[in-house]
């Protein structure tokens, strides 16, 4: 009989009620992979939607389906050519493979060495958690898509989120400025990250807000938020000629087709982990976790990251 372990998972899409808690065959670490012992679990907006089975026609699932992409723990066990990494490391993924199945709220994973990174040792296990989703979505976005470089302008909508809280400190860690839109509430934390103008989208239009506060024009435009801001902003002519626009949200927006756009769907990505790690351990990252939940809690924080309006990161320690 195989090994065994504790896992929150589904047996079923459906209601966040239906999350489980219970034991499942302990993974074990194949040719190139590391077994991993999960010390947090970041979780993200996108857990909440596999658990409702809003994804299954886009990335295939098999059940018992334990959620989560997000990981940073201890080296275990590696398996047969590994070379990076070796028992006792302390490493973090994001942890999606091509099958939902495998997920991080569990006591183990098993990932391909090229998933892992060495964490950043100066933040806690728990904000390391935190980061690779957010990180990585953040970095594809303003720097392989955006080019976004020192002297630069990026506007960011739903900067007080989780992708968006990054993108604000990586565009500064390249001296770029930053323009936040989120609710009142909270732009003094979008300042304190580094952002350099804060618009509230309840009270204003955003597009004529953004115009009045730089009348230059932007050079990025990174969309992470739902609403009518994006509508506004590109009805406004924001954006520079040459300008760049970037979605998470949205596949096809209604934009003109001169545009430069590119809709990211995150992939794992080591080397650019390594790098935010850096920037983490150089003080240029902060993650701040807001709760830490056990896996039998796993269902109350799918359930609380489905409402778009927590600040910080949820994160799962099993």
């Amino acid at each position: 009989m195989s090994e065994q372990m504790k896992a929150a998972f589904i047996e079923e899409y459906g209601d966040l009620t239906n999350i489980k808690t219970g034991q499942l065959d302990k993974p074990e670490a194949g040719e190139g992979e590391v077994l991993v012992r999960v010390k947090a679990a970041g979780v993200n907006p996108v857990d909440a939607a596999v658990a409702q089975g809003m994804l299954k026609d886009a990335i295939p699932g098999e059940f018992p389906l334990i959620p989560g992409w997000d990981v940073a723990g201890v080296v275990e066990g590696v398996g047969h050519s590994v070379s990076r990494f070796s028992s006792g490391d302390e490493v973090y993924a994001y942890a999606r493979r091509p099958k939902i199945q495998h997920g991080t709220f569990a006591e183990y994973v098993s990932l391909p060495e090229s998933y892992l990174a060495e964490r950043p040792t100066n933040i806690s296990m728990e904000e390391a958690g935190g980061i690779p989703l957010v990180g990585l979505t953040a970095y594809q976005s303003i720097f392989d898509f955006g080019e976004l470089k020192k002297g630069q302008t990026l506007l960011i909508l739903g900067a007080s989120g989780g992708v968006g809280t990054l993108a604000i400190q990586l565009a500064k860690s390249v001296g770029a400025k930053v323009i936040g839109v989120a609710s009142e509430t909270n732009h003094e934390y979008m300042k304190e990250l580094g952002a350099d103008i804060t618009i509230d989208y309840k009270n204003n239009h955003v597009g004529k807000a953004v115009k009045k506060a730089q009348p230059e024009g932007v050079d990025l435009i990174f969309h992470c938020s739902r609403g009518d801001s994006f509508a506004q902003v590109m009805e406004t002519d924001v954006l520079k000629d040459g300008g760049k626009v970037v979605s998470i949200t949205k596949s096809k927006p209604d934009i003109s087709d001169d545009i430069e756009f590119k809709y990211v769907f995150v992939e794992p990505n080591a080397e650019q982990l390594e790098h935010i790690a850096g920037l983490a351990d150089n003080g240029k990252i902060k993650v701040p976790v807001s709760k830490t939940y056990s896996l039998e809690e796993a269902g109350q924080a799918l359930q609380e990251i489905e409402k778009l309006h927590t600040r910080g990161k949820l994160i799962i320690t099993p």
